[in-house]
């Protein structure tokens, strides 16, 4: 065999053996036991609300580990990752976690210490776990002053009619999302908002509940029960137009109590608007009181008022919690905005057209009569039946939004009405369309720290008294439920009413709960934006070609707003003694 033959196979030889030994060297080594580090935690803003979205940074031994996929907390502030580490590195290596968030403070690299060992496979690699919590402080950020900014602009283009009141909020909504996607993009922080965040701000549960009850009122107006019922109201006050503003007032106050105050109003203003025509009267001298009535009666119970419904849920109250609590200061209160609204209207009401009260009176029995008694029947079973499952809807865990639905897609298929007829003529598309995009912009508020910081403000100025957070409480959520949306608001103080509750002596009676129940749902009578039912009765109002500015609005409700607040805090007062 010639010898460069031979040099070439002894050269294959080598190279065969050498692989075989370098892959025998790596199958040891990959049998050597790594580090299997576990990581779980939790996110938390100040309040104890959990913080989604959170950027999570693992350092071992001071250099970054780099993950496959990002590392966010996800919804409720909880994350978990599972790391592998070369074999010894544990417990004795350090390891560093940093959380960051736009519109939050970076937290710095936080050392864990305590690592536990959990367990070893059957490889003998090392699992390695931690519960990792962290608070996250928040920031004055670009975002808590552009969406600060955009809410305040929403505000100011409806309080002076530069705009549509629903446009103003759709184009608030827009910019919000706009920037978070053009700007936001490139720096993320300017980024308010997410789209799939807008999607869920809007609560849907309350644009449900809206459009089933205008459904169920649009059937039950073809029937003749409102005229019918506003002839009962005229022969009740005998002509006296005061007197017929308080009853107006007064049933509107207590059916609120029984049903959400949006629902009221729906039902209230088809009985207001044809006795106010009878009377060649304006109509919003007696729907505009109602609409107050309808929020301070709402306030009694735990279904009369969204606020409430959150309340109860949060610090499992009953209906009777409620009634007992605040039945007897809503009473006193509905009766200072009767006499309050039968001064402030005495103009208007002396100029109704009441004539004789005998010859009227028959004229509106000629008029207004049930024109449609099956239909009624029909309607009057199906809404006690929605009406039930309201009151039953906590133990069913069923959100009234769904019983509304139920109730006006039964009576839809009873009376045989035309659906789309239904839906074009019946439904305030334009008020629902306000509460969804407003849902959006007070969104890009809360993201951004603008509605916590009103909470924080609270818990540092109340001081460990009683007293003194319970008068906070109560007069912050006064005043900004009148200009912000009592739902996202009453969302964010709910876990600083708990811990209050569990860090200032004798706050365990509960009382916290009911200075924030009574803010909320009082204080949204404030302005035209300030509760669903002000919105909904001034949508309706101005289809039927009666418009109100958002400062006529405000004169008319916000001193008797005031009053009532005023007569709660004393009320609390008087029961802490």
């Amino acid at each position: 065999m010639k010898p460069t033959k031979i040099g070439v196979m002894l050269l294959f030889a080598m190279l065969f053996l050498l692989g075989i030994g370098q892959s025998w060297s790596a199958q040891e080594g990959g049998a050597q036991p790594s580090d299997v580090l576990s990581l779980t935690g939790n996110v938390a803003n100040v309040q104890g609300k959990g913080v989604k979205d959170v950027k999570v940074s693992v350092f071992v031994n001071g250099k970054e580990v780099h993950l496959a996929d990002e590392l966010v907390t996800h919804e409720g502030g909880n994350f978990h990752c599972k790391l592998t580490l070369s074999g010894g590195t544990l417990p004795g290596g350090k390891v560093e976690v940093k959380f960051s968030k736009t519109a939050y403070k970076p937290s710095g690299r936080v050392v864990l210490d305590r690592i536990l060992l959990d367990r070893k496979d059957n490889k003998g690699d090392a699992y390695y776990v931690k519960q990792v919590d962290h608070v996250l402080q928040r920031a004055i950020s670009p975002t808590f002053w552009l969406a600060s900014l955009i809410l305040l602009g929403v505000y100011v283009v409806i309080a002076f009619e530069l705009l549509h009141r629903t446009l103003a909020a759709l184009m608030g909504a827009a910019l919000i999302l706009t920037i978070s996607y053009t700007v936001g993009t490139f720096y993320p922080e300017y980024h308010i908002l997410s789209f799939e965040d807008a999607a869920g701000a809007i609560d849907m549960n309350v644009i449900w509940l809206l459009m089933a009850m205008m459904i169920i009122v649009g059937v039950m107006k073809k029937t003749g029960v409102f005229q019918w019922l506003a002839l009962k109201c005229f022969e009740l006050s005998k002509g006296n137009i005061f007197a017929l503003s308080a009853i107006m007032m007064f049933i509107t106050g207590v059916v609120s109590a029984f049903l959400d105050n949006v629902t009221t109003m729906l039902l209230m203003t088809p009985v207001t608007i044809e006795i106010c025509k009878a009377l060649k009267l304006n109509p919003l001298s007696i729907m505009l009181p109602e609409a107050f009535a309808s929020n301070v009666g709402g306030t009694a119970t735990i279904i009369g008022d969204p606020p409430n419904v959150m309340i109860g849920s949060y610090a499992k109250l009953t209906f009777m919690d409620f009634v007992d609590e605040l039945g007897l200061i809503c009473l006193i209160g509905l009766a200072a905005a009767i006499i309050y609204y039968i001064w402030y209207f005495k103009k208007d009401y002396k100029k109704a057209v009441v004539g004789n009260v005998a010859e009227m009176t028959r004229t509106l029995r000629e008029e207004y009569k049930i024109t449609n008694p099956r239909l009624l029947t029909i309607s009057l079973i199906v809404l006690g039946l929605t009406v039930f499952l309201f009151v039953v809807h906590g133990p069913l865990h069923m959100e009234v939004g769904v019983a509304a639905l139920m109730g006006a897609g039964v009576l839809l298929v009873l009376s045989r009405l035309d659906i789309v007829e239904m839906l074009e003529h019946e439904i305030e598309w334009p008020t629902l369309i306000f509460f969804m995009m407003l849902f959006i912009v007070v969104a890009g508020a809360e993201e951004s720290g603008l509605i916590q910081v009103i909470a924080d403000w609270v818990r540092d100025m109340s001081g460990g008294s009683l007293m003194v957070a319970m008068v906070l409480i109560l007069w912050v959520s006064a005043i900004a439920s009148a200009f912000i949306d009592n739902i996202p608001f009453t969302a964010t103080m709910l876990p600083l009413v708990a811990s209050l509750n569990q860090t200032i002596p004798g706050a365990d009676s509960g009382i916290l709960w009911w200075a924030l129940s009574l803010g909320a749902c009082l204080g949204g009578n404030g302005t035209m934006i300030g509760a669903s039912a002000n919105i909904v009765t001034v949508g309706i109002a101005e289809s039927l070609g009666y418009p109100i500015s958002f400062m006529q609005y405000m004169k008319m409700a916000w001193w008797p707003m005031m009053i009532t607040v005023a007569l709660s805090t004393g009320w609390l007062i008087f029961v802490m003694m």
